[in-house]
């Protein structure tokens, strides 16, 4: 036998001991749990914070947006005020970080029974915008008589602005022939039957400012009776 043969069997018989000797042997794995050190000062806040009762929260509650001054009768407390989103308008503005949006929201609210009104609301968001639209409009509702409850009682015309529209008086079941946000306002107010075209500007604005500004200038002959003191 050689050198390297003799070396080999002697390093075999090492092996084969230490395994022997680590059979016999348990490798016990102990768990050090290291427990984050907290300082007496922290400690008492957290204990301080624990004791202290729960308060009340100091939020006054939401306001109650009031209707006001209308025009020519009675408030109804119990009918429900609808509300219409008219148009949207986004604006940008371009600053050395990008671009800024804005929107200006127009929003018209009615309760069906006479009773309309509209608002312009802007903000950095839609929804906010809506909110402050819907909240002008309310406190800008005006009344309007109307013809048994469905249509005006004579024909009139209104402006503002470059804007110009003509409403008619309709018989029972000619419907609502008006485009554009007069539509929105008609419905809003309850009227079921009428005739209206636009002759000047169609910018929103204009044709909702035009269309109160006729309604304004309704008058029912109850009214006129008044005014000329007949009975």
């Amino acid at each position: 036998m050689t050198e390297k043969e003799i070396k080999d069997q002697e390093q075999s018989a090492n092996l084969e001991q230490k395994l022997e000797q680590s059979k016999g042997q348990e490798v016990v794995h102990e768990e050090v749990k290291v427990q984050p050190q907290v300082q007496p000062q922290a400690q008492e806040q957290v204990q301080k914070r624990a004791q202290k009762p729960i308060q009340e929260s100091r939020r006054k509650p939401a306001a109650v947006v009031e209707v006001g001054n209308l025009e020519g009768a009675y408030r109804n407390e119990t009918a429900e005020v609808k509300e219409v989103l008219v148009s949207v308008n986004r604006t940008t503005k371009v600053v050395k970080g990008g671009r800024r949006f804005s929107f200006a929201a127009v929003v018209i609210v009615g309760d069906g029974q006479g009773r309309v009104g509209y608002g312009l609301g802007k903000a950095k968001e839609i929804l906010d915008a809506k909110s402050k639209a819907t909240q002008a409009a309310k406190k800008n509702m005006i009344k309007v008589q109307l013809k048994e409850n469905r249509t005006i009682f004579h024909d009139v015309k209104g402006s503002f602005g470059s804007g110009q529209v003509v409403l008619r008086s309709a018989r029972g079941g000619t419907g609502v022939i008006a485009g554009g946000p007069m539509r929105s306002v008609f419905e809003m107010l309850g009227v079921h039957d009428i005739v209206a075209k636009s002759l000047g500007s169609s910018n929103v604005h204009n044709i909702i400012g035009a269309t109160f500004d006729a309604l304004r200038n309704l008058c029912s002959p109850e009214y006129i009776n008044r005014k000329r003191a007949i009975e």
